[in-house]
């Protein structure tokens, strides 16, 4: 037994027991992270540099793409440090910088998809108020509100979970530091203060949950009564990558947190975590950019002149 005063560091995961799989894992982690850096960084520039992308849908897609990076950035190394040097060891301080950049970027995403939502609600149901519903300072004000909201509600689980006795060992079954590992190892009722802060935080989700549900309630609605079928393709081809996008992060994370203890096992924790967490900032620009014709140009142009 020992508690948190004396725990030094924490044993992550490891995502193999034999070194072959441990150096393809960091093989495959590697690929991801090199494509997810590759192409968010080529969505971020393109936006930047493009001005005729300088449009509310593209800057919340270029903050989307700026979470993505600060994700993938914040779980992958350390992963593939370990499987390269075959350790499974984090630090105490490195556990929760790591969860506290992990809620962080997540809890920004979960926000930037909402608002794109809401973008694309705007633009499709009240045409004629886009203008002064999505102005440059109201995209400004959206975007600092879903970075600072996220800030502190990742402060506020950090110091909450970290603030708990520890007495359960230091082994955390998750090959990052996540909450729901840490709360195992806690000997006290004060763990319930987490739970709570948990279940907050997912009605909080599940509203945006619902709120997407019902934009695109309406904004189906709206496009299946547009004649023109040019005008149909043009707005599904808008609507279904942020559709698809929204899908996979949420059913992901939700089965992630919110499965029975009967059906939790390693192989199946692993596989949803990372599905939720290093997936969609490699997909995620691959989704937007393959149905957006004015982004692909964009793309193109940029690497053509770089090479």
């Amino acid at each position: 037994m020992s508690n948190s005063s004396s725990i030094s560091h924490f044993l992550l995961l490891p995502l193999a027991n034999t070194r072959q799989l441990q150096l393809l894992h960091f093989c495959l982690f590697l690929g991801i992270s090199l494509a997810a850096l590759l192409a968010n960084s080529l969505i971020i520039s393109a936006v930047a540099c493009g001005h005729h992308l300088h449009t509310p849908m593209f800057f919340f897609l270029l903050n989307l793409a700026l979470t993505d990076l600060g994700s993938i950035c914040t779980t992958v190394p350390k992963a593939m440090h370990n499987s390269l040097w075959n350790t499974t060891n984090i630090s105490y301080a490195g556990c929760a910088i790591q969860l506290f950049f992990f809620v962080f970027f997540i809890s920004t995403e979960l926000s930037l998809l909402t608002i794109m939502c809401y973008d694309r609600y705007v633009s499709i149901c009240k045409p004629l108020h886009y203008r002064n519903l999505l102005g440059s300072r109201a995209c400004a004000h959206m975007a600092a509100a879903a970075w600072a909201s996220a800030f502190l509600n990742g402060l506020l689980h950090t110091a909450n979970t970290f603030s708990l006795p520890l007495c359960h060992g230091n082994v955390l079954g998750q090959f990052f530091c996540e909450i729901p590992h840490i709360l195992k190892l806690s000997c006290s009722k004060s763990y319930l203060r987490e739970f709570g802060l948990l279940a907050v935080s997912a009605c909080l989700s599940f509203g945006c949950f619902v709120f997407i549900v019902f934009s695109y309630v309406q904004i189906f609605r709206v496009v299946l009564r547009i004649p023109s079928e040019q005008g149909r393709h043009k707005a599904f081809s808008t609507c279904l990558p942020h559709l698809a996008v929204v899908s996979m992060f949420v059913s992901t994370a939700t089965l992630a947190y919110l499965k029975p203890p009967s059906v939790s096992s390693p192989s199946l924790d692993l596989a949803l975590s990372i599905l939720y967490s290093v997936v969609p900032p490699a997909l995620n620009p691959l989704i937007y950019s393959l149905r957006n014709q004015d982004l692909k140009a964009a793309m193109w142009r940029l690497m053509t002149q770089r090479f």
